[in-house]
């Protein structure tokens, strides 16, 4: 085969192409595949499966192109910005499926490459990126959410080991995870200087989640206890009480990730995927001139569309930016805030144009994409929440984008 790391794009553009459709699964090219949709996350459950979605995800990851621009000393594709780009022009083009979901390649990953020692980069890199180890985020506790620094799990110094004993909340499928990547208060005496990052396999003794149903029926979400976990010295990531850092620079690339997948609708955010004007003309029907008929919603869906057309192009400069500077910046606030406010618009455009057929929940008279759109609605509730709430997003954007000053405040 052919070494994609070349300087002639087109050329690596059609060894890729010709690559992808010579090992991308039958079984995948079938309208409804038969594939286990946890299969996309990879992790310990899978290990040996011949789902066609870990066959799609091995053959991938033997080329590192799960991450295609890590260095290839860890698994990853070392490919250029541009032959990354490439790549994914024709993964989209040729309506492949995304081979690994990975919190592992879209946030941890990033800052370990940044901030590991090589002996944790070559422990934990190569298992990310064949996707062997899922991974969830233990961040938010039930007394720090917005307030991060606020957490209180402690680990303390065992000696030859860390001893971890807390709660976190909200962490999202730590139920189904191997590992987590967690803060944790090495220091009470100080708030933000006393956290440090470390790294809990979640089958160690003393870990217990509880799912945690939300008011659109799924339970993506847990409760997390950790009680006397044992960790080993080695799971520190940085310096003790250095973690604050870390955490800021991983939340950039959690912001820059999740902030694609509300707008277009991944997962259940903004309602459901699909063009927006074509479903409202099936419930609604067409005018004379095969427009939408009903001409205030057609305004209203042409303005979110255009505002969501601008939302990505936005995220691509952002994107571009972000690997000329070595990683994401606060401008990752600014597009949360902005894919938040754009996904509940969506939401709330897709229930108007559904109608009666968009409360459905389950039983007759209702298409499961009906019964999607009302749990994506209920669900995009939670996206000006999630991985920093609008709120907080704004004094981000105020204070580290904007620079500007405090409120003066008055008796």
């Amino acid at each position: 085969m052919a070494d994609f790391g070349g300087p002639d794009i087109e050329t690596f553009r059609a060894e890729a192409r010709d690559w992808l459709s010579a090992h991308y699964p039958q079984a995948l090219k079938a309208a409804k595949p038969e594939s286990d949709p946890e299969a996309q996350w990879g992790g310990r459950a899978f290990a040996g499966s011949d789902d066609p979605q870990i066959v799609w995800l091995r053959a991938m990851a033997s080329k590192g192109w799960t991450a295609p621009t890590w260095p290839r000393a860890y698994g990853g594709g070392g490919l250029s910005a541009d032959e990354a780009r490439a790549l994914g022009e024709e993964l989209n083009a040729g309506g492949y499926r995304a081979p690994l979901a990975s919190f592992g390649v879209w946030m941890l990953g990033p800052v370990l490459l940044e901030y590991a020692t090589e002996a944790q980069k070559q422990a934990h890199l190569p298992k990310i990126i064949r996707g062997e180890i899922r991974w969830c985020q233990g961040y938010s506790e039930p007394g720090a959410g917005s307030d991060l620094a606020s957490l209180q799990t402690r680990c303390g110094d065992a000696g030859d080991h860390w001893l971890i004993n807390g709660q976190k909340i909200w962490t999202s499928y730590a139920n189904k995870a191997d590992w987590c990547f967690c803060l944790v208060r090495t220091d009470t005496t100080k708030k933000h200087e006393g956290v440090s990052f470390v790294l809990i396999d979640m089958a160690s003794p003393g870990v217990e989640t509880r799912p945690i149903k939300l008011i659109s029926g799924e339970s993506p979400f847990c409760e997390t206890f950790f009680t006397d976990v044992k960790i080993p010295k080695d799971n520190l990531v940085g310096p003790i009480n250095g973690g604050w850092e870390i955490a800021k620079r991983l939340l950039q690339y959690e912001r820059q990730n999740i902030s694609g997948g509300f707008v277009s609708g991944a997962g259940g955010a903004g309602g459901s995927p699909g063009d927006l004007g074509l479903i409202a003309k099936d419930y609604l029907g067409a005018d004379e001139t095969g427009a939408l008929a009903d001409a205030d919603l057609r305004a209203r869906i042409t303005r979110s569309k255009m505002d969501s057309q601008a939302f990505f192009l936005t995220l691509s400069r952002i994107a571009a930016e972000s690997r000329a500077s070595n990683g994401p910046s606060a401008a990752t606030s600014i597009i949360k805030y902005a894919a938040a406010a754009l996904a509940q618009e969506r939401s709330e455009l897709m229930l108007e144009a559904l109608g009666a057929q968009a409360l459905g929940w389950d039983g007759d008279g209702f298409t499961p994409a009906e019964r999607l759109v009302t749990r994506g609605w209920l669900r995009s509730k939670g996206n000006s929440i999630e991985g920093g709430t609008s709120e907080v997003n704004l004094n981000v954007v105020a204070k580290r984008v904007l620079a500007l000053p405090d409120p003066v405040k008055t008796n």
